[in-house]
């Protein structure tokens, strides 16, 4: 049978589109953007106009105000790094407990060093941040705020402008991981209070190794790579001109996919959590029931290994994750749901089934047939879960 790829936060796959769009970069069109001659100036016009297909989607006044990257993470160290280099003053950085590893990483790095404090601001049991405990943290000491708009877990959305508004009370500077949110949600950075926005093209449809920082007019920084003049001296290197144009094909895609993604990709999600936590006992949804990614879908299956349960859904055919791909192969239950205190019993089986417009009806119905079976066979075998039906009381289903 057709294999059935519910892995898309992890990666997407490029589109053919967006294919056919950068493979002339590679052979006739050749040229570094860079150059002057009639080689390089026609790349450097294909660069400029992607760079326009991404100003279109991000919602933002200026194209200058995207810089490129390798990825997520590079961007979201630069926007760090840059606002502590670019406020010497303040040596405070506030986050949460749920950001990706490319965050929390790097501020455990600037604690370790000394270079920084940094505030991680807690989440409640769908994964919502605590405001209150974040405006406690805000102060003149803050240099930058960054907090992730949808959780790559969960699929949970922070309320990102208004928690820039926020930081802008303090004269911080704010910084947005939009890795899982730009192409599934409407972004509109003009009239915004974000400083510093990260993205990466392989989550929409794009090619790895190429990525975005938007940066706002007048923002104040400091690059991390240094070399040539590059992106107007603010990232050195050889621009990668045909990741460039691909990213600039998916990010025109992405914004015509809009409201497929809204509907038809949510339905497909929403049907699947319906069918399982109906079929299946002791399981429950985590995430925000009400603001959560329209793709995303994170279920405990409480007494059994999420380990057991992807390697079982593998030999069906069907790709899932327990989490984030820059964490797998860890024992230990993903940090983002020990936040929110599932318990540790539902924790470890916790499965993320994240979409995309590539998928269709027959995938859901591929995991509500196959996945049933594979739980009772592998509670069977499981020493904890006779009689466990009353372990976990104050985690209802969503769908109930």
């Amino acid at each position: 049978m057709k294999p059935v790829y519910l892995d898309n936060n992890a990666t997407t796959r490029v589109d053919p589109e967006v294919v056919a769009a950068m493979l002339p970069f590679f052979t006739e069109q050749f040229g570094n953007p860079s150059s002057i001659h009639a080689f390089g100036s026609s790349v450097g016009a294909a660069v400029r106009q992607a760079r326009g297909q991404l100003q279109a989607l991000l919602g933002c006044a200026h194209d200058h105000e995207i810089i490129y990257t390798s990825g997520g993470t590079e961007a979201d160290n630069t926007a760090i790094l840059s606002a502590l280099e670019t406020m010497p003053d303040r040596h405070e950085v506030i986050t949460s407990k749920v950001e990706h590893p490319a965050i929390l990483s790097l501020c455990e790095h600037l604690e370790k060093t000394g270079r920084a404090k940094v505030h991680y601001i807690g989440v409640d049991a769908f994964g919502r941040l605590d405001i209150e405990a974040y405006r406690e943290a805000l102060s003149d000491k803050v240099a930058v705020v960054s907090l992730m708009w949808a959780n790559n877990e969960t699929g949970t959305i922070f309320p990102i402008e208004g928690l820039a508004d926020l930081a802008k009370e303090h004269g911080a500077l704010f910084h947005t991981d939009a890795v899982q949110a730009v192409g599934k949600v409407p972004i509109s950075l003009k009239d915004s209070a974000i400083d510093m926005l990260s993205l990466s093209g392989h989550k929409l449809h794009g090619p790895k190794g190429i990525g975005a920082l938007y940066v706002k007019r007048g923002v104040r920084f400091k690059p991390l790579l240094r070399g040539g003049h590059q992106e107007r001296g603010r990232r050195a290197g050889t621009e990668n001109a045909s990741a460039i144009i691909a990213l600039g094909q998916a990010a025109e895609l992405a914004a015509k996919h809009m409201a497929e993604e809204q509907t038809r990709v949510k339905g497909l999600r929403d049907r699947l959590e319906k069918a399982l936590v109906q079929r299946i006992p002791n399981c429950f949804v985590n995430g925000d029931p009400l603001d959560r990614l329209p793709n995303t879908c994170n279920i405990a299956f409480e007494y059994v290994e999420g380990e057991a349960i992807l390697l079982h859904l593998n030999r069906a055919g069907i790709a899932a994750s327990s989490g984030s791909a820059c964490t797998s192969g860890s024992l230990e239950p993903s940090h983002v749901l020990r936040a929110m205190n599932i318990p540790f019993t539902a924790a470890h089986g916790s499965i993320r089934f994240s979409f995309s417009r590539d998928n269709v009806d027959e995938d859901v119905d591929r995991v509500v047939e196959a996945l049933p079976p594979i739980m009772e066979k592998l509670r069977a075998l499981s020493p904890f879960w006779p009689g466990a039906q009353n372990d976990s009381k104050e985690f209802k289903p969503v769908y109930a």
